[in-house]
Order: C-alpha cells, then sequence, then structure tokens
C-alpha cells in the first residue's frame, strides 16, 4: 500500500496562488511537496476553461499523495474602474481640479469617464477617491446628478480601467456581479472546498452568498474595506471563516493601521473559532528575488505569532520566478516559529470563551489534558468538522488527527489550524472507534509505540454534532502490525 503524505511538521497552514507560473500539474505537486496545504484559484484572472484544468490537477494530486487537499475559489468582486483614454493614459498634476463623468467619451488630464452611477449617489464633498491602488488621490468638491468635481491631491499617471477605491462611504453595490454569479456558479460545479467572497461591506453582503452557496461549499469573507471593519463581528458570525486581505485594505487605510486591524481582525475570528487567512504581499519580493526580505520574513512570522490558521501567498506562487522557493521559505518560517518556545503562550493571549455545550466543554478540556498526561497527538472523529474546528480553536499542543467519512468535510479542514485531515470509513462501536484511532495515528507517523493519544467522538456514531467522548489511550508498539486492514 502506498504510504500517504505524511502530515506537516508545523500547524500553521500555507495557501498558494495558483496562476501562469505554477499552472503545469508538476509544478503544482512540487507546490504541495515544498509545503502548500491548500491552493486558491483567482477567479480575477484567466478563463472557467483553464481553472476547471487547475481543479483536474489538484484531485489527480489528492489521489495520488493519499491527502485530503482544499482548493479555495476567489472570486473578482465588484471592482470600481474608470473608463479608457486618450492614447490610453493621462498625466494627472497636484493641486488641478478634474471632472469624472458618466459619458463614455475617451478622458484627458481634465475629465474621464466613472462608470458606475451608485458612487454619484453614495459620495459627498470631502470624501476621497483613490486611483491606481491609491498611486493618485482626489479629493471630491462637489457631486452633481452625472458629474464630480475633484481636486488631485496626489497626482500621477492615470491609464485605462485602473480601480478606484473609495474608503470614506459604504457603497451601495452588491457583494456579487454577474461574473461572480456565473463564475460562482462554476466553482460549485467544480466542487469547491471554499468561496472567498471580495469587498465584504456587510453582514448582508454574506448572506447573500451564503443564500447561493448554501451547504455546497464553506464561506470566506475576504476583510478588505474599512466598512467591513465596523461590522467585523457580524460578518464573522454569518460566515465560515475570514481573510485578512491586506492589498486593498492598505490602500483605503492609512499602512500604519494595517497592523494592528490585522490584530484585531484575526483575534476576533479566533474569538469566534473560524478560520482566519492573513494574505497579500507576505513574501512581494519574491515575485522576482530568490529570497526575500528580512522584513517580509518578520511579517510572516507576526501573522503567526498571532495564531493565524493560514498564511497565502499570492503572486510569489502564482505569478513569480521563485513560486517552489516562496513555498519553502514560508515553511521554513513557520516551522521556525512553532520551535520558538514563546510560541505557544504568544498564540493563547487570544481569550477563546467557551460556549456551554459538551462539545465545547471537551474541546477546552483536552488541551489541559494533552499537556497534562504528555499525549503527542489527538484523534478525532468528525463527520461535519465542527468538532475538529473546536479543537483547533483552542491552539492544542499537540497535531490533531481528524478523520471523517465525509469528503467535502475532509477537505474544508485543510485550513484549519494543527489539523491532519483524513477521509476514512465511519466507525459504528467504541471498540472499533479506539483500534482505529491507534491505527491511523500510527500509521500518519503521528504517534509511536508507548505515546498516549487522546480521543474525541460522540455517541452514538455517525450523528453529526454528538461530540460527547473524550479518552485517553496508550499505543504498544505493534498495534499497526497486528492490524494491517485498509481503513
Amino acid at each position: 500500500m502506498t504510504e500517504p503524505l505524511r502530515p506537516r511538521s508545523r500547524k500553521v497552514k500555507i495557501l498558494a496562488t495558483l496562476g501562469p507560473a505554477s499552472s503545469k500539474p508538476e509544478m503544482i505537486k512540487k507546490l504541495m511537496l515544498a509545503g502548500a496545504d491548500a491552493f486558491r484559484i483567482n477567479m480575477s484572472h484567466g478563463d472557467q476553461k483553464s481553472k476547471a484544468k487547475l481543479v483536474e490537477s489538484i484531485r489527480a494530486l489528492e489521489k495520488e499523495l493519499k491527502r485530503p487537499t482544499t482548493i479555495v475559489f476567489d472570486l473578482q468582486g465588484p471592482k470600481l474602474r474608470v473608463g479608457s483614454f486618450e492614447g490610453g493614459s493621462a498625466e494627472l498634476e497636484k493641486g488641478q481640479k478634474v471632472t469624472l463623468d458618466r459619458h463614455k467619451a475617451l478622458g484627458d488630464a481634465n475629465r474621464f469617464e466613472l462608470p458606475h452611477p451608485e458612487l454619484f449617489a453614495a459620495v459627498g464633498p470631502g470624501d476621497r477617491l483613490l486611483i491606481d491602488d491609491g498611486k493618485v488621490r482626489l479629493k471630491i468638491l462637489e457631486v452633481e446628478d452625472n458629474n464630480i468635481t475633484a481636486q488631485v491631491q496626489v497626482g500621477g499617471t492615470i491609464s485605462n480601467s485602473k480601480g478606484v477605491n473609495v474608503p470614506d462611504v459604504v457603497v451601495p453595490i452588491p457583494a456579487l456581479t454577474e461574473k461572480d454569479k456565473s463564475d460562482l456558479q462554476f466553482a460549485l460545479e467544480q466542487g469547491a472546498d471554499w468561496i472567498a467572497l471580495s469587498f465584504v461591506q456587510r453582514p448582508e453582503d454574506v448572506a447573500e452568498a451564503r443564500a447561493l452557496i448554501g451547504e455546497k461549499a464553506a464561506l470566506m469573507a475576504k476583510i478588505e474595506k474599512p466598512a467591513a471593519i465596523d461590522r467585523l463581528t457580524d460578518i464573522i458570525a454569518l460566515a465560515d471563516g475570514v481573510m485578512v486581505a491586506r492589498g486593498d485594505l492598505g490602500v483605503e487605510l492609512p499602512p500604519q493601521d494595517v497592523p494592528p486591524l490585522q490584530n484585531r481582525i484575526v483575534a476576533t475570528a479566533r474569538q469566534f473559532g473560524k478560520p482566519v487567512v492573513v494574505a497579500t504581499q507576505m513574501l512581494e519580493s519574491m515575485i522576482t528575488s530568490p529570497t526575500p526580505t528580512r522584513a517580509e520574513v518578520s511579517d510572516v512570522a507576526t501573522a503567526i505569532y498571532d495564531g493565524a490558521d493560514a498564511v497565502m501567498l499570492s503572486a510569489e506562487s502564482a505569478a513569480g520566478k521563485y513560486p517552489v522557493e516562496a513555498v519553502t521559505m514560508m515553511n521554513s518560517i513557520a516551522d521556525s516559529v512553532e520551535r520558538d518556545p514563546v510560541y505557544s503562550s504568544r498564540i493563547h493571549f487570544t481569550e477563546t470563551k467557551l460556549e456551554p455545550t459538551i462539545a465545547d466543554a471537551l474541546s477546552g478540556s483536552a488541551r489541559q489534558i494533552a499537556g497534562t498526561v504528555s499525549a503527542t497527538t489527538m484523534v478525532v472523529f468528525s463527520k461535519s468538522g465542527s468538532t475538529a474546528r473546536r479543537i483547533a480553536r483552542e491552539r492544542p499542543p499537540v497535531p490533531i488527527l481528524a478523520m471523517s467519512p465525509s469528503q467535502v468535510t475532509s477537505r474544508r479542514m485543510g485550513l484549519y489550524w494543527g489539523v491532519h485531515s483524513v477521509h476514512s470509513k465511519d466507525v459504528s462501536s467504541f471498540e472499533e472507534m479506539v483500534g482505529k484511532a491507534k491505527r491511523m495515528a500510527l500509521r500518519h507517523h503521528l504517534a509511536k509505540g508507548g505515546d498516549r493519544v487522546l480521543i474525541m467522538a460522540g455517541i452514538p456514531f455517525g450523528t453529526a454534532g454528538s461530540t460527547n467522548v473524550l479518552h485517553v489511550v496508550r499505543l504498544v508498539g505493534d498495534e499497526l502490525e497486528r492490524h494491517s486492514t485498509p481503513e
């Protein structure tokens, strides 16, 4: 029987974005062997046909390496853009006035198109318009039905279809465009494990996406708008997970405000027991360099010390010259941080309050028991994944081996901190549970003879949400040899 890919030595997960530099099956395999735990498919670029090939390659690799593999489809969202210009661009100078209107005529340095009527109703004098990731900044002076007069605060070149950020208002546009709805339907047909929702501003955006997704995939809210910060707890409560999307967040807010907000978002998500991904420009220089800057290494380390479930590579793995090196570096940083003696105390700065349920009570107790009896791993039988998620929230000192009869659940758990998920047949008795937990802990190299293992499950077996058993066992050396039947 082929040996499955061994569990990582670290607990934080690595989410790698696929793109032109990493679209071939052999490269995707290299990324996974280098440390990638999950793959992001960005729907802002390319067509659906090319994305289907990526899914096919990932699922083939999943079968080859015998490891459930997580696929995150990231929807483009309602990106606001300017129109087109004569000659493709125009130069705006600081202090000058410029008109933005709804006419499709090619623009110049004095006027250009802003093809979003909803913006004209939302903004007012004093509000800012940030163009091309804030490289050009305008302050609104006057708003009419079809014209906005603004003054250039930061000048520069503005070219066709550059993005527009409006940090001072909640723009009354849905989080899902017609393109997003088409891409969402495609992603669900492809068996997406997670759907990342871009430019979330309010809880209603999450609710709208949830109504379309149902239970077909988990929903991740990307926090990249200042408006989302004002409704953070409500948004996280409705989502299955969150992403700290620091790209647009850093455009619409002063850069010095982003680190404390990152910390706040991570802490809030952990309090809710929802997985949280820190993303964007983590190893940005590795797009063109085989090594990162020391500041980038510290940035990744900070996210891990904060207790993030996953850290993400964007262009580094999607379009950079060194995708494998970027994953390898992120893996090395994570290993180094988690070996730091202060890591455990740092990630427990965030207090996670237990809900008054048996499952939460057992999850909280399991972390303490694991340390007290020097257990080497926790084995969790989880049909829906909720028990594994609860235990991951507590950040226990040992790996979590989560077994589920649901392939869907096994794949979704790939973003949970410390969880090594396994798709396996369900058990039907207490004795079978104990025996299987022992064998699988040995088979996946998470324990050896003489080690203590914690087991969590629910009786009656096969019933989601019924976790009510916490059991401690000691393994014997020949456990695996005596029970060698396939799982």
